[in-house]
């Protein structure tokens, strides 16, 4: 009975701990980038297109080296007659065509095959740069969904904060009202001074309902770039207010010369579009063929047949010059160098675009990390102007209208703080889109 007692408390207890929630999974800004990669549709697919690029580029060069093959084949050829008609003569034991060699023929080769010609060499280096512009175009996907994922963290984490101010803002609230009515209770400060206190706290509970929804959207929209399974029992490990540096403009400069992505990807598709030109007019010049047979070519399937050996070789060599085609390989000349010239005007503007986008960019960064030192002082004068006047207020020499504008005024200091925290870390993700990780 005991033994009973004991192990239904055992089902019991362990039914309990499989119904409790598991903790929550703390997630760091490495560890969402890592999830997020494994997760990006577009990500996947520039990763995807990059290995077909590099797959195409194996195939281009075996193009270029001898193949080797076997074959194995068995003919039958009907055997041509002696006399007329054909139906009534007797068989002579040659094949009845022409283009066979024996009435029963059997043939077991090895084969190397060889081409050479200027557009094989062409179409292998074409091919290696369409795999360095699918690289590049993977290394600009990559480093977009850096900055969708650190917009979305930091999003999330400066949510979490507003959320935290909004509580802090409710509860001092609530203690000032709860003050107002001792006050109000002594005679020492008339009844409109609660009516005022009232209004206050409800407006800082209808700013924590609204902070709590916005850290709910940013948390969902954090969840659907991590999680292959939709998942919000996580935490994010909030380091938005840790020190981050800002690289000089050399800097800068230099490491988006040397680590652009798309300034690479418009440099190797000229490069590429080159390469069409070329082989394009490769189609003027003459290409060889090498072949070379080894093996059985005989009337029986054995190495010797009647004393001699089966066994042998054959080889054959063969070069084609182009004569006439009515000016199609002129036409593809004419059309490769229309392309070539699109990509020169495409790089071209991609380093415009390059230098622009980083002045643009680095200028913001500067001017997000200028008004962090503001933002900051501001929230911690704000704090202790809340304090002062709530010292003034219970010695009768404030007003209720200069509490509540303390109030009011640090709830906004600390919510820009927050604002100007984010958005810091989203220039700096958005500059180093250009740059590169400037601490990798």
């Amino acid at each position: 009975m005991l033994l009973t007692t004991l192990g239904a408390r055992a089902q019991t207890s362990t039914a309990i701990a499989a119904q409790a929630p598991s903790a929550p999974l703390t997630v760091t800004l490495k560890d969402a980038l890592q999830r997020a990669r494994a997760n990006s549709v577009d990500y996947q697919t520039a990763i995807t297109e990059a290995g077909i690029r590099h797959d195409d580029k194996v195939i281009a060069r075996a193009a270029l080296l001898p193949s080797v093959s076997y074959r194995s084949q068995y003919l039958y050829t009907q055997p041509a007659s002696i006399g007329a008609p054909a139906q009534l003569g007797v068989l002579d034991g040659t094949p009845r065509f022409i283009a066979n060699n024996a009435v029963h023929e059997y043939v077991a080769q090895g084969i190397a095959h060889e081409d050479l010609s200027a557009a094989g060499f062409a179409a292998y280096h074409h091919a290696a740069a369409l795999e360095a512009v699918a690289r590049a175009q993977a290394e600009i996907g990559t480093r977009g969904l850096v900055v969708s994922v650190v917009d979305a963290f930091y999003s999330l984490a400066a949510a979490q904060q507003k959320l935290a101010n909004a509580q802090r803002a409710l509860d001092e609230a609530n203690r000032f009202l709860d003050i107002s009515r001792k006050l109000e209770n002594g005679g020492e400060v008339a009844h409109a001074d609660i009516i005022k206190a009232q209004l206050q706290a409800n407006d800082r509970m209808r700013d924590t309902i609204e902070a709590r929804l916005s850290a709910s959207q940013a948390r969902l929209n954090l969840a659907v770039l991590l999680f292959k399974d939709f998942n919000q029992n996580f935490t994010v490990a909030d380091d938005l207010s840790a020190p981050e540096n800002l690289p000089s403009h050399d800097e800068v400069v230099a490491a988006a010369q040397k680590n652009n992505p798309e300034l690479a990807a418009a440099f190797h598709a000229l490069r590429a579009a080159d390469l069409d030109v070329f082989s394009a007019k490769a189609e003027y010049l003459p290409s060889l063929s090498f072949d070379y047979d080894y093996g059985i070519d005989a009337t029986h399937f054995a190495l010797h047949t009647d004393g001699a050996r089966n066994l042998g070789y054959s080889a054959a060599a063969q070069l084609n010059l182009p004569v006439w085609n009515w000016f199609a390989t002129g036409a593809k000349v004419h059309q490769a160098s229309l392309q070539r010239n699109l990509a020169q005007v495409q790089l071209d503007a991609a380093q415009k675009k390059l230098l622009s986008d980083l002045q643009s960019k680095y200028d913001e960064a500067t001017a997000a990390q200028r008004e962090l030192d503001i933002l900051r002082q501001s929230a911690q004068l704000a704090a202790d102007s809340l304090h002062l006047t709530n010292l003034r207020y219970r010695g009768g020499e404030a007003t209720v209208l200069e509490v509540v504008d303390a109030q009011n005024t640090l709830t906004a200091a600390q919510s820009a703080l927050s604002d100007g925290e984010l958005r810091f870390r989203v220039a700096l993700a958005v500059l180093q889109t250009l740059t590169g990780e400037f601490n990798p």
